[in-house]
């Protein structure tokens, strides 16, 4: 574990930057990456098997990277009553909170008389990206497929990695069925994102691509953008906690660790106090809780090498430290008092979780707002995923002649200055 002390010197600032930069950066994929999607662009199938043999140990044929509907149907089955009454419920809340979001068509006059308006249509067909292997992302498939269904996208797709043995985690498929989703293909990392860019003869070409992944998926994805629109670039999971003297030092603790057994050894921790007892007391918390779990060597790692305490005189400082930081998900851990100016203070925070009560985990899994989030400081310019970035629009414009009258002395003035006759000649010709 890092410590620095809050100043407002830029070496403080400087040294944050540090922290923020090196613990993101996970060295230089970019040559790996184009090599993979050149491959895939000109092999499409046989590119996407060689390297789904190389990276994942599985020996697939093009027909059988899809999963056949049984295999859904079976993993449905073999889940609990209590498993699936869980994952239900967490369809059911994620569905109901960006139900709420949803943009309505709308029409008005402006001031000249014409009509305007605006127009939302679902994307043709999306392509979400779901990691597997060691930690597969159950509740990343209800973070995602649940918005695409939501806004009625006509064509879903999902690509996943496969287990050595093709298989793919039982309650993912599950979760994949009871969303209603049944195009799922057994791929993933770099191939993926090129079949869903530029198609295969299996795979047929995305408009968007959405969903998190490692830094090579994530490389991947900024290198086909363009080709196709992706969400944003969720890279490696963070957590900040802001804590108050008032904050239970087991709950902290229990919160960083689970930051730190997501397992990919990138996860990024920080931690804002304003009471140094209350972090001798985090300290030995995680000493006696890390034994307990049952990825205690990974997420001792990340606690040693990825973690970043700033000690704070008061929460404005926190605040400061945090806008700067941009976390992924962010606890307020402070007492209920301060929890709204606190708040208002916050600007670039994925998620805010607010009070002692009020745990990370539940934007993971259950809440209602989509875990997929804004990583590496993303956050001073993207939001979280929503169900409108599924959505496209369209500006509605139609005007008569007399609203087209009304217009004119605005379109010849700007005609003018922008030395463009023939822009102003379009109007004019209709008068």
């Amino acid at each position: 574990m890092q410590t620095l002390e809050f100043s407002d010197s830029p070496k403080f600032f400087n040294a944050l930057r540090k922290f923020c930069t090196t613990a993101t950066v996970s060295g230089d994929v970019s040559e790996v990456v184009t090599a993979v999607l050149a491959e895939v662009k000109a092999r499409g199938d046989k590119a996407v098997l060689d390297y789904t043999q190389k990276f994942d140990g599985a020996y697939l044929s093009a027909h059988a990277m899809r999963v056949d509907p049984a295999e859904m149907k079976a993993a449905l089955k073999s889940l609990s009553v209590a498993d699936r009454k869980a994952i239900r419920e967490s369809i059911a809340l994620v569905k109901a909170f960006h139900k709420k979001t949803l943009p309505k068509n709308w029409k008005a006059k402006n001031a000249q008389g014409g009509i305007v308006g605006e127009r939302f249509y679902p994307i043709r067909r999306v392509g979400l990206y779901v990691p597997g292997g060691n930690v597969p992302l159950v509740s990343t498939v209800i973070m995602t497929a649940v918005l695409a269904k939501l806004v009625k996208n006509p064509e879903i797709c999902v690509c996943t990695p496969p287990a050595a043995d093709g298989s793919i985690a039982p309650g993912m498929l599950a979760a994949l069925s009871m969303v209603g989703i049944d195009e799922v293909y057994k791929v993933g990392g770099v191939q993926a994102v090129g079949a869903m860019a530029y198609g295969t003869a299996t795979i047929p070409a995305v408009d968007k691509i959405f969903g998190p992944g490692n830094a090579f998926v994530m490389e991947a994805k900024r290198q086909v953008l363009g080709t196709v629109g992706i969400d944003l670039l969720p890279g490696p999971s963070e957590v900040m906690i802001i804590a108050d003297a008032g904050a239970n030092p087991q709950h902290v603790a229990a919160d960083l660790i689970a930051q730190a057994e997501h397992g990919s050894g990138k996860e990024i921790i920080y931690l804002a106090t304003t009471s140094k007892a209350l972090l001798r007391k985090i300290e030995k918390s995680l000493a006696r809780q890390l034994p307990e779990r049952s990825h205690a060597a990974k997420c001792k790692k990340v606690l040693k090498s990825r973690f970043l305490t700033v000690i704070c005189k008061n929460l404005d400082q926190a605040a400061q430290v945090s806008n700067y930081i941009a976390p992924e998900h962010l606890e307020l851990q402070v007492a209920d008092r301060s929890i709204d100016a606190l708040t208002n203070k916050i600007t670039t925070a994925g998620a805010i979780l607010q009070g002692y009560m009020t745990p990370t985990v539940l934007g993971d899994f259950t809440a209602g707002p989509s875990h997929t989030l804004p990583t590496g400081r993303a956050g001073r310019f993207f939001s979280g995923l929503q169900a409108t970035d599924f959505i496209r629009r369209s500006s509605v414009l139609r005007y008569d002649t007399k609203s087209l009258a009304n217009a004119a002395p605005v379109v010849e003035t700007f005609a003018r200055l922008e030395k463009l006759d023939g822009h102003g000649r379009s109007l004019t010709i209709r008068l």
